[in-house]
C-alpha cells in the first residue's frame, strides 16, 4: 500500500531562519538603517514592529497580495512598469 510517497510541503515558501523572504526584508531594512545611523536599539524595535505590522497586513495571504496592494495605492512610476496601464485608470477603452 505504501508504494508511493507524496510530499506534504511542496508549496511551502523558502525560509531564511524562521521568516519568509518578504518578512526578512521587512525586518532587516529598519535594523540595517538603525546600525548605519548608530541607533541599534531603535532600529531593532522598529524592525520588530514592522515585522509584526507586516504579518498583520498580510494575514495569511501571499506576497503577491502585498505587491498588488502596493501597485494599486502607490504612484504610477514607483514600479516602473511600461506594459501595464497606470492603476488610476479604472475603465479601459476597447
Amino acid at each position: 500500500m505504501d508504494e508511493y510517497r507524496i510530499p506534504k510541503h511542496l508549496d511551502d515558501p523558502e525560509l531564511i531562519g524562521f521568516w519568509t523572504l518578504d518578512e526578512f526584508i521587512v525586518m532587516v531594512t529598519p535594523f540595517a538603517i538603525g546600525i548605519v545611523t548608530q541607533h541599534i536599539v531603535i532600529g531593532l524595535l522598529v524592525a520588530v514592529a514592522s515585522w509584526f505590522g507586516y504579518r498583520k497586513v498580510r494575514a495569511g495571504r501571499s506576497m503577491n497580495w502585498v505587491l498588488h496592494l502596493a501597485y494599486w495605492h502607490l504612484p504610477g512610476g514607483f514600479f516602473g512598469l511600461k506594459a501595464a496601464p497606470p492603476s488610476h485608470l479604472r475603465v479601459m477603452a476597447g
